[in-house]
């Protein structure tokens, strides 16, 4: 495997180990910054401005602003990217911001697609990352899939999806499951990774009504917290469930089914705090 490239942030002078969460900041959308293991990753950048991104299928509607810009996050060293074909995962402004970011892992057809600093990861794939002061970080590529049903069937209309898991020694188990609905795939990942400390689920329940029916294109909420228990979340933190037209499910409805499931607890504080 290649080594990382160095990383281009100074690292904590605290790193969070297994029993310590971590700081994640959801910035709208499907956009979230962490830092792990010393390294600082962003998934999904969304930084545009409210408007429509026409595109050959559905017209995708932003109506918020993200939380912060790309001048405001400081180094990146690493994007988490879900999939690089729709711009409510990956938008004009984030597609700029990756020039300034030594490393993409996503699909392997956005690894093709975006460049010399992308890498494609296939299921179960991993790359090492050196961490700073000593010691890796592992990615590796899950399983995930932008629709009802089996892959076979969803690809051809919504693409390739992927999901990451992050690991390294002496650290908390990361899961950040992208734009899928099926927790088949959910399944697969506990059986290899769980329990899982922290779960970044995107949510949201994404429609459109001439695709598959109006079935969500991603977890819907009683989905998301059902997938919280299938890995046996300690931490939930949810993201991609605002700040787009087309996701028909936010944070109240979150908060409700993860109550319903006797999961609130499992919610990250500062995610259930916040408005």
């Amino acid at each position: 495997m290649p080594s990382s490239p160095a990383p281009s942030s100074t690292p904590s002078t605290t790193t969070p180990s297994a029993s310590t969460p971590f700081p994640v900041r959801t910035l709208g959308g499907p956009t979230v910054l962490f830092e792990y293991g010393g390294l600082r990753f962003l998934t999904d950048p969304t930084f545009d401005g409210p408007g429509d991104h026409p595109s050959a299928g559905p017209t995708l509607t932003k109506t918020a602003p993200a939380a912060a810009s790309p001048a405001d996050l400081g180094p990146v060293d690493v994007v988490l990217l879900s999939h690089d074909e729709h711009a409510d995962n990956l938008d004009t402004s984030g597609r700029a911001l990756l020039a300034d970011v030594p490393l993409t892992l996503t699909t392997p057809g956005g690894g093709q697609r975006l460049g010399e600093k992308a890498r494609g990861l296939a299921d179960w794939e991993s790359v090492e990352l050196d961490r700073p002061g000593g010691g890796t970080v592992t990615v590796t590529g899950v399983p995930a899939i932008h629709g009802p049903g089996p892959r076979e069937n969803v690809e051809p209309f919504t693409g390739q999806v992927v999901g990451f898991v992050l690991t390294g020694e002496g650290l908390p188990t990361v899961y950040v499951s992208g734009d899928n609905a099926s927790l088949d795939a959910v399944k697969e990942i506990a059986g290899r990774f769980g329990p899982v400390d922290t779960a970044v689920l995107f949510a949201g329940a994404p429609r459109f009504p001439m695709l598959f029916g109006g079935e969500p294109l991603v977890l819907d909420s009683a989905q998301a917290a059902e997938a919280a228990r299938i890995l046996d979340a300690r931490r939930v933190v949810p993201a991609h469930h605002d700040s787009w037209a087309h996701f028909t499910e936010g944070r109240d409805e979150l908060r409700a089914a993860f109550t319903a499931a006797g999961l609130a607890d499992r919610l990250d504080p500062d995610w259930a705090r916040s408005a």
